[in-house]
């Protein structure tokens, strides 16, 4: 099988010749062409020029030999669709000067759709497309609304995301109204980068693990359920979130195809808790990726034991790749995962 064919089988929970592989935040800081580009180019100048985003896209497929290319992006340009400004500061992340606190701030949030407020992406996600042909599966991707909810509130990355929590608690009329905004826009999202070649698109709730099951299915699940109502039957669709172990039968109901797990249940322990009707991507602790190989390599060969071969794993992190990580780990990790599964 080439990369694209065995990652989109096993989404869909069908046989492969061996288990796909690929790393969030592969395109990213642990490169050192990425690093070169970025001597060059701002965050956002790459992420909103077509043909940068393209190459920093590239890179992991041609270095590593991963069986898919998640586009370069930001999990925070659909808020151009809002007519929100953002920036994002080095160290400190996303940054709203001019947060959310009421309703006529939701009001005033526009509805632009994304072929006109994102135009970037949609012609990164055709330029990625035409290079790769079969050698990997194009991955678009958006935030969650609960999770671009957090930092529309808070206006900054925060441990607890107080702001945004209270909000939801003691003011529901406004929080209901944001999230309705913030799922239509990520489900127009989310269809133009597969009307624009994207393969597979993840769902990634970045924040999710800050809400117990009760608030989590009142206030966050019926958003999440529309939206792969929406987009799922379009192409197969994956819910990223951590911490979220007590949450993992509900995300898997949701109408995803496939659910991101993270390191703080064995994978076999996740598999069971999420079911039988979904594949399960993860789950490599990432700070395990920089100790010795011999450790490494022992943490790569209990995920896929406890994976057993069932069809529907994709082997991944349980996060992102750390910035310290050392490539060639990386691409050892690929090899193993190929030649062992």
């Amino acid at each position: 099988m080439f990369g694209r064919q065995r990652f989109l089988a096993a989404v869909n929970r069908e046989r492969v010749d061996t288990t796909p592989v690929w790393f969030m935040r592969q395109a990213g800081r642990s490169l050192p062409e990425y690093r070169a580009l970025r001597e060059r180019h701002d965050f956002m100048t790459v992420a909103t020029n077509p043909d940068l985003a393209a190459a920093a896209t590239l890179m992991p497929v041609d270095r590593l030999g991963v069986d898919a290319a998640v586009l370069f992006a930001d999990i925070m340009l659909p808020l151009a669709s809002l007519g929100v400004p953002f920036e994002i500061r080095p160290g400190v992340g996303p940054v709203i000067a001019d947060p959310i606190r009421s309703e006529a701030d939701v009001e005033r949030l526009s509805l632009l759709p994304a072929r006109e407020a994102t135009p970037y992406v949609m012609d990164a996600l055709r330029v990625v497309k035409s290079e790769l042909g079969e050698r990997a599966a194009l991955l678009g991707f958006a935030g969650a609304p609960f999770t671009l909810a957090c930092y529309l509130i808070e206006g900054r990355p925060a441990r607890e995301f107080p702001r945004a929590k209270a909000l939801m608690y003691g003011q529901a009329k406004i929080w209901h109204q944001l999230m309705e905004k913030l799922t239509f826009v990520t489900i127009d999202y989310l269809r133009e980068q597969i009307v624009a070649g994207a393969d597979a698109v993840q769902l990634f709730d970045s924040w999710l693990g800050l809400l117990d099951p009760v608030s989590y299915a009142d206030c966050v699940l019926p958003y999440t359920r529309r939206i792969f109502a929406a987009v799922t039957p379009l192409a197969p669709t994956i819910h990223f979130s951590t911490g979220t172990a007590s949450l993992l039968a509900e995300i898997a109901d949701s109408g995803c195809t496939a659910v991101s797990v993270d390191w703080r249940l064995p994978l076999d322990a996740a598999w069971d808790e999420a079911g039988p009707t979904v594949a399960i991507q993860g789950n490599l602790d990432p700070s395990l990726v920089l100790a010795p190989w011999p450790a490494v390599e022992s943490g790569v060969r209990d995920v896929l034991k406890r994976a057993s071969g069932r069809p529907g794993h994709i082997f991944n992190l349980g996060h992102g790749i750390l910035p310290e990580t050392d490539p060639e780990i990386l691409a050892r990790i690929v090899r193993l995962v190929h030649g062992e599964s």
